[in-house]
């Protein structure tokens, strides 16, 4: 009997042995594991910093150039054409890394490299404003006075720059005790005999000929004001309802005055519908009412039908 029980003893121990070395066996080989793919952690995350640093440094060479382009293409924009080494001094560039930047910009359309220096194309550089004002006077006039008949006396507006604003500041003049705030100055001096009225200007340089002033220290004095009305124009429509103008300046000023107003108010000839101009704005259809002194050209029919109620002809028949 104590033969059998001390058999059964040892064939336990035995079994716990065996046990323990499974054990010993199963930990040995999960802390080998372990240190395996610690190494491979290790390994993975010191060539880690590097691939970081190589694709960040990369993508901001690129996002840099970009930028330099942007900027170049924008003062070409603002002033119509700007010599290569005057480009190299403003952005404090080499020479040759213009002459890279102005090669790439010009394998487009919008700019061109002329003797040294780089100018906006024909089709893109803006009528000069006193022409621009003595074109369509009918239908600018009829634009003035169709959007004039829309604004109580008492209100608060922005007037924008451009030939259109200016004929609805003349349709204004027997409107008492308005408040506007604009950088247009031919309007400012169209609504500066009624004595009732509020004219608020920026400070800044005026630009010739066209009487206006630009910049971002006029889009800080719109940011300080709110108006019931943003009254405005631009250069043209694309088929896509995009709002393009010549200057970004003058787009940025746009979109200002349009959020700092409770309606927004796009005034425009029928003759602006197609045409081209470099910087894109908003789109018309972001705007609440647009007046118009004709329907424009068939093509732009689909445009116009998503509309409605927004587009108004200068003789007062809404389309």
């Amino acid at each position: 009997m104590f033969g059998a029980k001390e058999k059964t003893t040892k064939q336990q121990n035995k079994m716990l042995k065996l046990t323990d070395i499974r054990l010993l066996l199963t930990n040995s080989l999960i802390k080998s594991v372990c240190e395996i793919f610690s190494g491979i952690k290790m390994l993975f995350c010191s060539f880690l910093p590097i691939i970081v640093m190589s694709d960040s440094g990369e993508g901001r060479m690129l996002s840099k150039k970009h930028r330099r382009r942007e900027e170049i293409s924008a003062i070409v924009l603002e002033h119509g054409a700007m010599s290569v080494g005057s480009l190299a001094e403003r952005l404090d560039v080499s020479m040759q890394t213009i002459r890279r930047d102005v090669d790439a910009l010009c394998k487009g359309d919008m700019l061109h490299r002329v003797h040294g220096r780089i100018e906006l194309s024909e089709e893109f550089l803006n009528t000069p404003f006193d022409q621009r004002a003595g074109t369509n006077l009918m239908g600018k006039r009829a634009i003035g006075e169709a959007t004039a008949n829309l604004v109580p006396n008492g209100s608060t507006l922005f007037l924008s720059i451009g030939s259109t604003p200016l004929s609805v500041a003349k349709a204004l003049r027997y409107h008492k005790e308005l408040t506007v705030i604009t950088n247009n100055l031919s309007a400012a001096m169209a609504l500066s005999e009624e004595v009732s009225n509020r004219i608020i200007l920026p400070g800044g340089e005026i630009r010739l000929p066209d009487r206006d002033i630009l910049g971002n220290d006029v889009l800080d004095f719109f940011a300080r004001f709110r108006a019931d009305f943003a009254i405005f124009g631009t250069a043209g429509v694309a088929k896509d309802g995009g709002l393009l103008e010549f200057h970004t300046t003058e787009v940025r000023a746009t979109q200002k005055i349009c959020a700092n107003a409770q309606q927004s108010f796009l005034v425009i000839d029928g003759s602006k519908f197609g045409r081209h101009a470099p910087a894109l704005g908003s789109n018309i259809a972001d705007i609440d009412r647009i007046i118009v002194d004709q329907r424009p050209a068939g093509h732009f029919a689909p445009l116009l039908d998503k509309l409605n109620d927004k587009l108004l002809v200068a003789e007062g028949h809404q389309i």
